[in-house]
């Protein structure tokens, strides 16, 4: 009997990891990610499962919450094969050296600290390094194209489908049998807003016998995404004519593109006043930009048309990139008209935090917050109301304006996901996981009366008999 395991899989809608355990069969991983906000200490437990014992790892998309524990995976003894899409695995290079790179500079701050105070012996090592993740990425990596199916094992076989979620997504079609009879089960991965802003929309599933699906946004719909781009560009447009600047946290894979895009298209429509200037102030976003460039193939056809019009898909003479510190430091010279796009999207660390210091206390100025702020991270604090932050040791006063522009989700909302979900032939039994308990008992519950199928949310740690 095939057994599936989740790992953060309630709860919370970070660190997706999933063992599938085919009797007399390997053990197969789908993704490997990161604990976020409120929830970071776990990524310093042990894994629930032996690491070794682990044949392949399936990853579904770039995601840190979907792919930051992989190098603490290989660390800790696995050594089998990786499957994830070409643009998925330059993705996840990126994302997983970020991620190295800022917890050794966290880890270096947090030991001079206690060497002040004669405690560096408690500072807790690093989850990984950078060579953690060069080991990772040595590993053999299978690069699996949308709608082909790939032996895994005898009687067991995978196919990537594309999730429209970010650049290379998939969700996993995982085809095995067992007494000589076929059983397939698909793991969802992250499933994509159809606004077809940057990719070609989430590909329907044929069928299934069971699935496994996230629910992150399964209480609510999201706005339409032309009201989300006219309200995006109403505050953009009004801030700067008062000569204000305005200041985007955004992630570097995804939202930032979809930014870019409607920015150009404002470029282009004359939108913008005279004397604006674009930042894209996050080494990580132009590195992830440039992959977006590569595959601009797999894009949607807007960016397409982009591309043969101008030559290119995302930049225009107002945007300029500032990978190194000098470059960053200089925006501080800028005192009106600037856009500002830094990292992280959730504000949790990055050069959007210099950027507060510099700005937040202008009521010139706005914020606009264009994903989702996970409790606990800063972004949250401030969506939520705080009066004051505090900034690298200094209390800052927000006079800014706060705005949130719900509509650029790059994950699918309720109606979306049930419209999916109502698609698929002989699905037996629906798993919801990768989600609030609150969204998931409401989904649970459309499912039930729109669609007449049984949904069971998945707790952590809870083995489910297929």
């Amino acid at each position: 009997m095939a057994t599936v395991t989740s790992y953060g899989a309630a709860e919370v809608v970070t660190g997706s990891c999933h063992l599938l355990a085919v009797e007399q069969g390997p053990n197969i991983l789908v993704d490997c990610g990161m604990f976020q906000g409120g929830e970071e200490e776990r990524n310093f437990d042990a894994f629930d499962f032996e690491p070794s014992e682990v044949d392949y790892l399936l990853v579904t998309h770039a995601h840190l919450d979907h792919v930051g524990r992989i190098p603490k995976l290989v660390k800790e003894g696995f050594s089998g094969k990786i499957y994830a899409t070409a643009a998925t695995m330059e993705l996840a290079e990126v994302i997983m050296l970020d991620s190295a790179k800022i917890m050794m500079e966290d880890h270096a701050r947090a030991y001079k600290k206690a060497q002040r105070q004669g405690k560096e012996h408690k500072v807790r090592d690093p989850l990984y390094s950078e060579e953690d993740v060069k080991n990772a990425l040595s590993l053999i990596w299978v690069n699996p194209v949308y709608e082909e199916t790939l032996s895994l094992h005898k009687d067991i076989s995978v196919t990537y489908h594309n999730a429209g979620h970010i650049l290379g997504s998939a969700f996993i079609e995982l085809n095995y049998q067992e007494n000589n009879a076929p059983f397939t089960i698909v793991f969802s991965g992250d499933i994509g807003n159809d606004n077809d802003m940057v990719l070609p929309h989430l590909q329907a599933c044929g069928r299934t016998d069971y699935l496994y699906v996230e629910s992150t946004y399964g209480d609510r719909n999201h706005q339409t995404i032309d009201s989300t781009i006219t309200e995006f560009k109403r505050i953009v447009i009004n801030t700067l004519q008062e000569y204000g600047n305005v200041l985007i946290p955004s992630f570097a894979v995804e939202r930032t593109q979809e930014i870019l895009c409607i920015l150009k298209e404002m470029h282009e429509h004359q939108e913008l006043p005279e004397g604006c200037q674009i930042f894209l102030d996050s080494p990580m976003a132009s590195k992830a930009t440039d992959v977006y460039r590569k595959y601009s193939d797999e894009l949607s056809l807007k960016c397409q048309r982009n591309k043969e019009k101008s030559g290119t898909v995302f930049d225009f003479e107002e945007l300029i990139y500032t990978p190194d510190v000098d470059g960053s430091k200089a925006i501080n010279e800028v005192d009106r008209r600037a856009i500002i796009i830094a990292g992280s999207g959730m504000c949790t660390g990055g050069r959007i935090l210099h950027h507060f210091k510099y700005r937040l206390w202008n009521h010139k100025n706005a914020v606009i917050f264009v994903g989702y702020q996970a409790v606990g991270t800063l972004g949250r604090h401030i969506v939520d109301g705080a009066r004051f932050i505090k900034v690298f040791h200094e209390d800052i006063l927000i006079k800014a304006s706060i705005h949130t522009v719900n509509g650029f989700s790059a994950h699918a909302d309720q109606a979306s996901i049930v419209r999916w979900v109502s698609q698929m032939e002989d699905l037996k039994k629906v798993y919801l996981i990768h989600g609030e308990k609150d969204k998931q008992v409401i989904l649970r519950s459309v499912l039930k009366n729109q669609v007449g199928l049984k949904a069971h949310i998945v707790e952590p740690e809870e083995v489910i008999y297929l």
